[in-house]
Order: C-alpha cells, then structure tokens, then sequence
C-alpha cells in the first residue's frame, strides 16, 4: 500500500509550513533532502491520518533531547495502529507505526527514526510477531520490545517485556516505565 506523506518545514518557534507532499516510503528521504538543501530548520514528513511522523531532517538535537519519547509500533491492523497512535500521541509520545514486518522494516531500514520503544501489536500469529521481534533485536540492540499479547498468549519469548491485553492499568505502566514517563495519563487501551 502506498501511503501519502505530507512535507513540513518546521520553525525555531515551532510553526510548520508545508512544502508538499510524497507518495510512497521509499521516496519520503529523497524529497526530504531536497527541502533541506534549502533550509536548515527541521523537515518533517507526516502521514496525516495518524499524525505519525515518520522521517524527519535537521533536527535540532537539543529540541530532540526535550522532546516527546518515540514509541515505533509494529501493528498488523490498521485500524488497530491507528487508534493505538492517536491513544498514545493523546499521553504524550510521539508515535511512528509500521503495518506488519515488511513495512515496519521497511521503514526502519531507510528513515531510521529515533526509537525509545518497540511495541508489537496482538494480532498476528506468534511466528510472525517472534520473528519481527528477532530482528529489531539485532537491528536495535538496547531499546525495549514490549509484546502486547492476547489473553491465550501470555508471552512472547522473544520480547523483552510482554503485557497481555486484559490488563489496561499494566500496560500503560509499563510503557510509562520503559520510556521514563511517569506522568503518563490512564485511559482505555486501544
């Protein structure tokens, strides 16, 4: 599926203008680059309906040091990613998603976005979700994969953590701690 990515330039004071937009993951770098060629405030590309940016270009490291704890889920629903996004945008974390392996890997291999967080999401069988959690583990040693389970599953061995989805108040904790936010706000899990 070829997603369209929207093309901002953000502002020292945090307004953004748009600079147009791209088809496809394997093109958001590109155009990205060529935007910044002519600026060095921050270039950003977002995916609209979830608010996900998923590459960004002259970030400004002391504002990434402030910023929001980026959480990368690996989703195999979209309209399950979709309303886990807005949920966790809504606390506080920016969120960048993959629908499935491929794209998730995909994107991880070219955009390379800043992870504080793996999430993998329920619904897909446990050999799948085992292998996508292999591979972050030899890609990104050192970042936190948590396994959101369904109640019949209780773990996924290959995860560095595991929550089975009937316990909300677990879920959001856990997140909260593997990121170092404490001042997460409790509501429904997605």
């Amino acid at each position: 599926m070829n997603r369209e990515y929207e093309l901002f330039e953000r502002f020292p004071d945090d307004s953004m203008v748009w600079r147009g937009n791209v088809v496809g993951l394997r093109n958001v770098r590109f155009a990205l680059q060529e935007i910044a060629k002519s600026t060095t405030n921050e270039c950003v590309a977002v995916y609209l309906p979830t608010h996900e940016i998923v590459d960004r270009l002259n970030a400004n490291p002391d504002r990434r040091a402030l910023g929001k704890p980026v959480v990368f889920q690996i989703a195999y629903d979209e309209s399950v990613a979709i309303t886990r996004s807005l949920f966790l945008r809504n606390l506080g974390y920016e969120v960048c998603s993959g629908l499935g392996n491929e794209a998730a890997k995909e994107i991880l291999r070219n955009l390379q976005p800043r992870c504080d967080l793996f999430i993998l999401g329920h619904t897909a069988p446990k050999e799948t979700r085992s292998a996508m959690a292999a591979w972050l583990r030899a890609n990104y040693p050192g970042v936190p994969i948590l396994a959101l389970n369904p109640p019949e599953e209780a773990v996924l061995a290959d995860a560095d953590h595991n929550i089975s989805l009937d316990g909300q108040d677990a879920w959001l904790s856990k997140i909260a701690s593997l990121v170092s936010r404490d001042d997460a706000v409790r509501g429904p899990v997605p």
